[in-house]
């Protein structure tokens, strides 16, 4: 058994707590994929992260990424999280310009600073393109809705396995109240979009994340998933740039900042906090 420097971050959230909690762990390149996994199952978060020396060229460290049931090779939140906690740390990134760069399962992902909030640039699209109709009848019955309520879907998959849902606005995205065991091991992230210039609104849409087959009934704020909706609606449906609200339905404030740069790549970004600093004995 080995004692590690651990940090538990709130992401996607300005206030404390109202965000999707990441777990952890430094320095851990004495564990076993067993031992990653078993204490993911035990924290029982979305996903448990674990920090390593980098193995590619430019990289300033590695990440595993395990959710309660399975490894990703990325996702959106424990990336920010894990790259604030390895800041905090004292790492320091060596890219130009100040990035951060950061190995996992789809390869290097750039992050950097902007607006004093921590962005990752969106990896490319493992899986995109049109939905099968009987995906779809699988996804409205799953979400409970007429199909007819889809507005438009189609595969947005970076690594968790999503397939982006459009119904006709926010409020429909609300409502809704899924059936975990009708969607499986679908991952269906919902999106709606608000009414331009409600002042009761701080986001232009409104999104939820379903994704059973990895242990979660819904996740509280999704960062791959963000990134994914923005590669396929940004500058068409949505402006180039917006804010997502995400957890909404389940008593959370996630905001997630979306900016298109010049030369088109999509930073996906949010805040950061840590909310418990300690070791953990594995």
């Amino acid at each position: 058994m080995s004692e590690h420097a651990f940090r538990q971050v709130d992401v996607f959230s300005a206030e404390p707590l109202l965000g999707n909690p990441v777990a952890v762990v430094h320095d851990a390149d004495d564990l076993s994929e067993e031992q990653m996994a078993a204490f993911a199952r035990w924290t029982n978060l979305s996903e448990t992260t674990f920090l390593l020396a980098p193995t590619e060229p430019g990289a300033d460290y590695r990440l595993r990424i395990f959710t309660p049931s399975a490894e990703l090779p990325f996702a959106g939140h424990p990336t920010l999280g894990s790259a604030h906690a390895w800041l905090e740390a004292g790492g320091t990134g060596h890219a130009a310009g100040g990035e951060v760069v950061q190995e996992c399962g789809v390869g290097l992902v750039r992050l950097r600073r902007a607006h004093g909030r921590l962005a990752f640039a969106a990896p490319d699209l493992l899986r995109s393109g049109p939905v099968a109709e009987e995906d779809l009848a699988r996804i409205a019955a799953g979400l409970r809705i007429p199909r007819e309520e889809i507005v438009a879907a189609q595969w947005v998959d970076n690594g968790p396995g999503w397939v982006g849902v459009m119904l006709h606005d926010a409020a429909a995205v609300l409502a809704v109240v899924p059936d975990p065991v009708a969607l499986g091991d679908l991952a269906v992230g919902v999106v709606g979009v608000y009414p331009e210039g409600d002042p009761l609104v701080d986001g232009a849409i409104e999104v939820r994340a379903f994704v059973g087959g990895l242990g979660v009934d819904e996740d509280p704020v999704t960062g791959s998933l963000n990134a994914g909706i923005a590669q396929w609606l940004a500058g068409d449906v949505l402006p180039a740039s917006y804010v997502a609200s995400q957890g909404t339905a389940l008593g959370r404030r996630g905001r997630v900042h979306v900016e298109t740069a010049d030369d088109g790549t999509i930073w996906v970004g949010g805040e950061t906090r840590t909310t418990v600093l300690g070791t953990v004995a594995l």
